[in-house]
């Protein structure tokens, strides 16, 4: 336990000779706003997710079996989106290629302009969403995650992908001690996966229905967050910042 202590605190509060630098707290918290951002498009576009590219391919099997409750044209939506702003996402990595800090930081800057305008759109917007208010949402999500993931994908931390969890949770299982394995970055895993977690809570009963649009408002302020602390690593020279 002291051991998977240790390493959640090496990942959070990292040593500034580490490998990876300051990426790995800051990919954390993009793990928790693919967590909001997934909860918000399950919950008020339908059965769909934004990030979850995966679950949008099972979710559109569903659909075309004619399961009820799945969309076809809403899970395509949003792997269309999520495909562009990969490509998006990908230009702007081999853009700034030779500064991680600087690959981060103009991901952010576009991540969180889409997501935040998703945000006003969602407020204005008339609940349940639905027609062109519902796609308009998918796509700007899809699109944000999109970028973030070609931006994690660019920065290769080490089981911080900020979005699939299937390979970290079989590291945590399959490299464990009771495999004869070292235990080695258990801390980190569990670190990504309960981020993933942190999401909107569910509604108590006998209190008002607080904005659906709530779990954007809390992501556009974290990655807000996010990309101001990036935009300190762009003058960084430290080894960690060539990607080579």
């Amino acid at each position: 336990m002291l051991v998977v202590l240790r390493d959640a605190w090496a990942t959070a509060v990292p040593d500034r000779k580490d490998r990876h630098g300051s990426l790995p707290p800051l990919m954390l918290a993009l793990t928790v706003v693919t967590g909001l951002v997934d909860a918000f498009s399950y919950r008020g576009l339908g059965h769909v997710f934004v990030a979850n590219m995966t679950g949008n391919v099972v979710f559109s099997g569903f659909a075309i079996a004619g399961a009820a409750g799945f969309s076809l044209d809403a899970s395509l939506d949003a792997l269309a989106a999520f495909a562009v702003g990969a490509l998006l996402g990908g230009r702007v990595a081999r853009g700034a290629r030779a500064h991680r800090g600087r690959v981060l930081h103009l991901a952010l800057v576009v991540e969180t302009v889409l997501v935040l305008a998703a945000y006003v759109i969602a407020q204005a917007a008339t609940t349940p969403y639905a027609g062109t208010s519902q796609y308009v949402l998918i796509a700007l999500l899809g699109l944000a995650m999109g970028v973030q993931n070609a931006a994690a994908r660019a920065l290769a931390v080490p089981d911080l992908t900020t979005t699939v969890l299937t390979l970290t949770i079989t590291g945590i299982a399959s490299d464990s001690r009771a495999t004869g394995g070292s235990g080695g970055k258990a801390g980190r895993r569990l670190l990504s996966t309960a981020a993933m977690f942190l999401r909107r809570p569910h509604r108590r009963r006998h209190r008002p229905a607080r904005g659906p649009a709530l779990p954007l408002l809390f992501a556009a302020m974290l990655l807000a967050a996010a990309t101001i602390a990036a935009f300190t690593l762009t003058w960084s020279d430290a080894a960690w910042t060539d990607p080579t």
